[in-house]
């Protein structure tokens, strides 16, 4: 079954470079035949973003910056002013400090845990209130999570916390935003050769013990997670909310390494 978007307008925040998971989400979605906005922070990331949002037939871009009310109210009032209306929204957006990302959780400093939750887990539930005005007729929220978030991953530290706080978030605006007729999900990879993964310290091997002991035996690929959120977000998944839905390879069901590896 061809699962088509054709006639489907929506905002990818969070696109880095052309390895990003964001950005295989976008350029799966552009070929189901989404009409796609995208969002940046700054004129370097702009000079990333512009021309894969222009080899997907976009021009539209559009600054937001999760921690600033006025910024995100002119993102999403471009939105209104120029499609009046939304189908869906991929939130792709984290930040730690990367120098958190080694040693213990426990070593947190405040300010890096507030930071973190704000622009991890508190954007998300930011971002869906203010599409919500721009689905009259319903649509879909997604947004990013990792195995991390429920299992101790080395590193991860205070990410894992606001991936967890971000799961959470998905189901009870699953739960708010049900009658509108809007779903809200959230995507797991496993680990992936990104540039937000490259900052977790042992990243490498934590690639390579996940290609070995995935019941597939290979991590996620962009076209794998993007194929995922075409599902979610087309009117095949017009029943599925309040979800995680792992593209891992089947890492996240091993309690232990596969038997030749123990």
């Amino acid at each position: 079954m061809t699962i088509s978007m054709t006639g489907k307008r929506g905002l990818i925040m969070g696109v880095a470079n052309d390895r990003s998971i964001a950005w295989g989400i976008a350029n799966a979605m552009h070929r189901a035949g989404a009409e796609l906005a995208f969002s940046y922070q700054g004129e370097g990331l702009l000079k990333r973003v512009g021309p894969l949002a222009h080899s997907t037939g976009s021009d539209f871009l559009v600054e937001a910056d999760v921690t600033n009310d006025a910024s995100m109210d002119a993102c999403f009032d471009a939105l209104k002013s120029r499609w009046g209306s939304i189908d869906f929204v991929v939130h792709a957006i984290a930040y730690s400090d990367k120098n958190e990302l080694t040693g213990r959780v426990s070593d947190t400093s405040r300010d890096n845990f507030s930071r973190s939750m704000d622009i991890s887990c508190y954007s998300f539930i930011d971002v869906a209130r203010r599409a919500r005005d721009l689905m009259p007729n319903g649509g879909t929220l997604l947004t990013l999570t990792y195995e991390g978030s429920q299992r101790i991953t080395p590193n991860y530290n205070v990410m894992g916390v606001a991936k967890a706080a971000l799961e959470s978030a998905t189901r009870y605006l699953a739960a708010d935003l049900g009658p509108d007729g809007i779903r809200v999900n959230a995507i797991s990879p496993g680990p992936m050769k990104t540039l937000a993964g490259a900052a977790i310290a042992g990243a490498r091997r934590t690639f390579k013990y996940a290609e070995a002991n995935a019941p597939l035996r290979h991590n996620a690929t962009l076209e794998a997670v993007g194929g995922t959120a075409v599902y979610l977000a087309s009117d095949a998944g017009n029943c599925t909310t309040g979800e995680i839905i792992h593209v891992d390879g089947g890492l996240h069901t091993m309690m232990m390494p596969a038997l030749d590896n123990l």
